[in-house]
């Protein structure tokens, strides 16, 4: 292979590498799990014989599709032994003026949970459909299925997303001003400011995974939750004193949330789900420390869909 073949097959991928991570972490609603299909893609790719390859976009996607559905299959009894809830993988997400706001619909925790109850191939004809826009007839190919199962399998997943998941679109400046204001009355420890943003019957979903101590079972109704948050400040949480806490607020996975650290680590994330008026619906906590990785790193993902 010459230099300039190379050059140029690298040039290719990096070029859809951004999509292709957006395609692997919809799928599997895991950063490190996503990363690593990406780079098993640009492995496969490497030794592809590309004279046979009339669309990259399309094959790469295929490739990085198949790569996830794969791991997607061969995890899910992890999911089944999980301790308390399980989330995904939050992630920092840049405020890209190219990325619409479904794009970062499609990246909520609240989506990303309620894909996780689809079947692996439903999940990839869903995300493959709904958020990428390839046709029946491309995600086919993709996943090795006739037109008509994708057909199908995109009708069921639809059906089962949209009663799961009703689109409020309480528009983003409001979604921010509502964080915001959450934000400071946690950290103020005050109750009833909190009380006033949430929702009667808003849930807490916490994901410790065993790891740490969380509540193992959804924490519902306004008054416990705001009680709850408004002992973040006063209270040890971790092993680390209130006076050593921090809270910061940052765009994850394509809407405003929380991020708490101590002095040596992250120790949580905490993103929303809003009604039509603004209120808080749902609050997912992520607090197990394998998932807080990519945090960490202090990544910025792009989510864009093209």
């Amino acid at each position: 292979m010459t230099n300039s073949t190379a050059h140029s097959e690298h040039q290719v991928f990096h070029e859809h590498r951004r999509l292709l991570f957006s395609v692997a972490y919809r799928l599997l609603g895991s950063a490190a799990d996503a990363e690593d299909a990406v780079q098993d893609a640009w492995i496969k790719w490497s030794a592809a014989d590309r004279s046979q390859v009339a669309d990259p976009k399309a094959y790469l996607t295929r490739i990085v599709s198949n790569l996830a559905l794969e791991r997607l299959r061969s995890t899910r009894h992890k999911r089944e032994t999980y301790v308390g809830p399980w989330l995904p993988e939050p992630i920092l997400t840049g405020a890209d003026a190219s990325e619409a706001v479904t794009d970062a619909e499609s990246v909520s925790m609240a989506m990303l949970v309620v894909l996780e109850t689809l079947s692996p191939l439903e999940r990839a004809v869903f995300v493959l459909k709904e958020v990428f826009d390839f046709s029946h007839a491309e995600i086919g190919e993709m996943v090795e299925r006739s037109e008509a199962a994708v057909r199908q399998a995109a009708h069921r997943a639809r059906e089962h997303v949209r009663a799961r998941r009703p689109r409020f679109a309480a528009d983003r400046t409001r979604q921010r001003e509502a964080t915001e204001r959450f934000f400071t009355a946690a950290t103020g420890g005050d109750v009833n400011a909190l009380m006033e943003l949430l929702s009667p019957d808003v849930t807490l979903w916490t994901d410790g995974g065993g790891k740490v101590r969380q509540a193992l079972r959804p924490v519902v109704g306004a008054a416990t939750v705001a009680a709850w948050f408004a002992a973040i400040g006063t209270v040890t949480y971790q092993d680390v004193e209130p006076a050593d806490m921090k809270a910061d607020l940052v765009e994850i996975n394509g809407g405003p949330g929380m991020v708490f650290s101590g002095p040596e680590r992250v120790i949580a994330t905490v993103t929303f789900d809003y009604d039509a008026d603004g209120r808080i619906t749902a609050i997912h906590n992520v607090a197990n420390p394998d998932k807080l990785q990519a945090v960490t790193g202090g990544t910025t993902y792009g989510i864009g869909t093209r």
